[in-house]
């Protein structure tokens, strides 16, 4: 086990103390108030850790504190990972970005697309063009998720059973053969909607390379990286280490809730949402995408894949708020936002909600995990804790805002 410490005062990283700290008491008022039971911040420059505080309870019943080397279900933040797993099956020849879906899993061949009605009077036509893996990167295939219950579409998720993204009792094989089944919400590559796209990608991984999804991951990137506590599962050791997953309450403090199960290896391997980690790892891995694609030594991705992975690859160029009619894109956090392979990416920063680098890429996860990495400021960020919100929280804005405080140069 190896755990995040920090590595340099912040001054040397052209970071003021003052203002980091100032950030820790913000966030410190959210535990004390019950809204959080504790978190883990790290803040980063030129790869070095300059400011690491841990505070409040992994385990409110327990007691037992967040420290540096507490483990978190990551749930979205899966998504990167998955993303550059299939990147390195694209540089080695054995996948391409404009394959078709249908060539690697034969359940998507004949793709339908939704043209009108709903429930039984529900039109489809067959697509003009498949969906390609690019499509399933960006989010652009035409998937979608059962919860949003916004379009006609993902009522037939639900009614296929596909609440929780996973057909009951199947594994990622009969999952995603079950998403297949369904028509497509929208032409392939010509909108933005986040879905089940990740999980199919992941299925891709596992038939392209012959290997179960999380024997590729562990071989592939989990293991080059030194991401020695990221997985699918937590082991009898790590278990103590493994954080309460807490649920927001109506009156806006917060309870235990069910996670992912995480004792033994799980039946389904997502792709798309099923990773725990430490924050070591998390480090490791921003610092792979920060240094585009090589860590330690040891290189994943060539330069020139991170660069396009972490630019924006939306139709026309647009920002995630041009997709606004899709449920939970309208928000003022996607103005000046753009999306990459697996990633978010900032292409305006004078529309973004909070202070943001041109350039700036990362992800999140449902239960308040964000990580990002900023090439013009050198700086990589995370934030971890375990609370799935009734809605957002709001946390990440402020944490943006104040972390830029911080940069003195």
């Amino acid at each position: 086990m190896t755990q995040l410490r920090q590595e340099v005062d912040p001054g040397e990283a052209g970071l003021d103390a003052k203002a980091l700290d100032r950030l820790d008491q913000h966030f410190a008022h959210y535990v004390d108030e019950g809204r959080l039971p504790g978190y883990l911040v790290a803040v980063a420059r030129g790869g070095r850790v300059a400011h690491l505080t841990t505070h409040g309870l992994r385990d409110v019943a327990a007691g037992l504190p967040v420290e540096a080397d507490t483990l978190w279900r990551i749930y979205s933040m899966t998504k990167p990972v998955t993303s550059v797993a299939a990147l390195i099956l694209v540089e080695e020849g054995r996948l391409s970005l404009d394959d078709p879906i249908g060539r690697h899993l034969p359940a998507f061949s004949d793709p339908q697309v939704y043209e009108s009605g709903s429930g039984a009077g529900l039109r489809t036509r067959p697509a003009a063009q498949p969906p390609l893996i690019r499509h399933l990167l960006t989010h652009t295939a035409g998937l979608t998720f059962a919860f949003y219950h916004n379009h006609p579409v993902d009522a037939l998720y639900r009614e296929a059973g596909l609440d929780s993204a996973v057909l009951p009792g199947s594994d990622l094989a009969g999952t995603v053969d079950a998403y297949a089944r369904l028509p497509l919400q929208f032409e392939p590559g010509t909108e933005w909607n986040y879905s089940v796209a990740t999980n199919v990608l992941g299925r891709v991984i596992e038939v392209v390379s012959g290997q179960p999804l999380d024997v590729f991951f562990a071989e592939r990137v989990l293991g080059p990286l030194g991401m020695t506590d990221a997985g699918f599962c937590v082991t009898d050791e790590q278990a103590p280490r493994l954080s309460e997953l807490y649920g927001e309450t109506d009156a806006g403090g917060i309870e235990p809730i069910a996670g992912l199960p995480l004792r033994g290896r799980p039946r389904f391997l997502s792709g798309s949402g099923g990773m725990v980690a430490s924050a070591y790892d998390v480090h490791r891995f921003m610092e792979l995408l920060r240094r585009r694609g090589e860590l330690d030594g040891v290189r994943l991705l060539a330069p020139e894949t991170v660069d396009r992975m972490t630019r924006n690859q939306l139709p026309g160029g647009a920002d995630l708020r041009a997709f606004g009619s899709r449920p939970a894109h309208d928000e003022p956090g996607n103005d000046g936002v753009g999306f990459g392979f697996g990633v978010s990416v900032v292409i305006d920063p004078d529309r973004t909600q909070a202070p943001s680098g041109l350039g700036t890429f990362g992800w999140s996860g449902v239960a308040t995990t964000t990580f990002w990495v900023d090439p013009g400021r050198d700086l990589t960020v995370q934030f971890m804790t375990q609370v799935r919100p009734k809605s957002s929280l709001r946390l990440f804005p402020d944490l943006k805002r104040m972390v830029h405080e911080a940069v003195t140069d």
